[in-house]
């Protein structure tokens, strides 16, 4: 494998996921650029922390930090300066322009071509890693590709035709497990210690949808890996010991968490986290920057989902919480790999992943059930109690099918009571200036829960949150002439908000759902 055309990349095996890394030479400015990282980083000279790591360098690295430290204490030195003479600095342009003369669906399929990527080797070192195949980026400031949008994306392909770019994704994140273990984040050397709600086996199911099982069985052995990496450590939980890595015994029950294996500062939002960091000793500062990174791994980056206070981001508690879609995302592999090791005449493997599947069912309508709230809640591992935040992530076992009918039927009142709105469904209760909150709605959530309601019957629900947000979208599209990466569902005269950078254009999951739901769609 080529990183940046010149550094080659060995990476860890699955079988000792706690030693990776057993030979790494991949461009990391927060290592090889030294203080002048942390400077540039803490300056502000960027108004995103995202630009500097995406940032090429002209020479080598080692010689340009040689040039910050003989040159910083000089007269009229400006730092400024000194990085567009020394890196070539990504366009911060969007993706998108102003056209509001042909209608949302023709934009969106004009559209695919500005946001797709050719497989190429970039020449001199990069944090972006090269993929064997075309991708399609999210837009804006996301210039790579990334693993859960991805799958709303590629339903946007399925609903477009585009089966041949709908396959090289899948393949390009096949190769990423084949090469790194596992689906990163995205396709850049900092997203290297962590993943992204795993939604491969999802994209081969409706890619099979679209085919035929045979021809999904070519990716069997990427999901087998995939999923020996969520389980990772699995075999050493005990009452004494009862949570590694992305694993929590729980009741008798093996189930999943968040994690990220690093307890430093996001290098893409190094200051953020510095700054958040702040007010912690030197030892206490690792574990809020694993939590940080742990909330990146959930893609709600960040809610007040994951949070003791809700409106104190410092108390974010991710590690501690064992959520319902992340548990419903592995529910879903289990019983993939159970199919297509029956399709491919494994039956001895087809039993043991259904077995694995019957317990992950038994455990989310027993463990994630909160009879009193009735709804499927996240779990508070080490209390022994549920989070009690309303969030459409209760929609994840409706859109599985791994809701019991009749809790499927109780929640189903209580969710769209708390949070559907004029513009689609909020994505949590409170209000506060994370983004994965009130009042923003996300494509995504939209999809899984319209989905999981036609699955369990409620197909009159389900239409109504599919013609406001539907709505929405084009109210927007028509107002701006772009497709956002989120949206303001409360008032729906505003954009969106919150977060650690502006609203974003483009976009990726946004163009593949609004697809989806206009078009035939796909089921699953």
């Amino acid at each position: 494998m080529i990183i940046a055309g010149v550094f080659s990349l060995l990476f860890f095996s699955c079988t000792d996921q706690k030693d990776r890394a057993q030979s790494v030479e991949v461009y990391k400015p927060w290592e090889s650029l030294g203080e002048l990282f942390r400077d540039v980083q803490m300056s502000g000279i960027f108004s995103d922390s995202k630009t500097f790591v995406d940032c090429t360098p002209r020479y080598d690295p080692e010689r340009i930090l040689s040039y910050y430290q003989e040159q910083q204490g000089s007269k009229n030195f400006s730092l400024k300066t000194f990085i567009a003479d020394n890196f070539e600095v990504p366009s911060e342009s969007n993706d998108t322009s102003f056209i509001t003369n042909k209608s949302l669906a023709d934009h969106i399929e004009d559209h695919w071509d500005n946001l797709t990527r050719d497989a190429e080797i970039a020449i001199g070192p990069s944090t972006l890693i090269d993929l064997p195949h075309k991708y399609i980026v999210p837009g804006g400031r996301f210039r790579e590709i990334y693993y859960w949008d991805s799958y709303f994306t590629m339903v946007g392909l399925g609903a477009s035709g585009k089966l041949d770019l709908f396959r090289a994704m899948l393949d390009n994140f096949s190769y990423l497990i084949d090469e790194v273990g596992f689906i990163p984040n995205g396709n850049r050397t900092y997203y290297l210690s962590r993943s992204q709600p795993p939604f491969f086996s999802s994209m081969v199911n409706t890619y099979i949808q679209l085919t035929s099982i045979q021809d999904g069985l070519k990716y069997l052995p990427a999901i087998q890996k995939e999923y020996d990496f969520w389980m990772s450590g699995s075999d050493q939980l005990s009452e004494d010991y009862p949570a590694n890595r992305r694993v929590v015994l729980f009741r008798g029950s093996v189930l999943n968490r968040y994690w990220d294996d690093q307890g430093e500062p996001r290098p893409e939002s190094y200051r953020e986290d510095i700054e958040l960091a702040d007010h912690l000793s030197d030892e206490e500062k690792p574990d809020l920057y694993r939590e940080l990174r742990a909330g990146a791994e959930s893609g709600w980056d960040y809610s007040s989902r994951w949070f003791a206070d809700p409106q104190d981001f410092k108390s974010i508690r991710i590690t501690s919480i064992l959520p319902v879609d992340l548990n419903c995302l592995m529910y879903a592999m289990e019983t993939t790999l159970s199919s297509l090791y029956e399709a491919s005449g494994n039956y001895d493997l087809h039993r043991s992943y259904l077995k694995k599947a019957e317990e992950r069912y038994n455990a989310l309508n027993t463990l994630f059930w909160n009879e009193q709230a009735n709804t499927y809640q996240d779990i508070l591992w080490e209390d022994e109690e549920w989070t009690g935040h309303i969030t459409a992530a209760s929609f994840y076992p409706m859109y599985f099918k791994a809701a019991r009918k009749d809790y499927a039927d109780r929640q189903m009142p209580v969710l769209l009571d708390n949070l559907l709105s004029d513009g689609g469904l909020l994505t949590t209760v409170h209000e506060s200036d994370q983004q994965w909150d009130n009042p923003n709605g996300w494509a995504p959530l939209q999809w899984i829960a319209i989905k999981g309601l036609e699955h369990y019957g409620w197909d009159e629900q389900a239409e109504g949150i599919r013609d406001r947000w539907i709505r929405m979208n084009r109210k927007v599209y028509l107002n701006t002439g772009k497709m956002m990466e989120k949206y303001n569902v409360v008032d729906t005269t505003l954009l969106a908000g919150g977060g650690e950078y502006p609203t974003q254009d483009g976009f990726g999951w946004t163009n593949g759902v609004y697809l989806a739901l206009v078009g035939e769609g796909i089921k699953y």
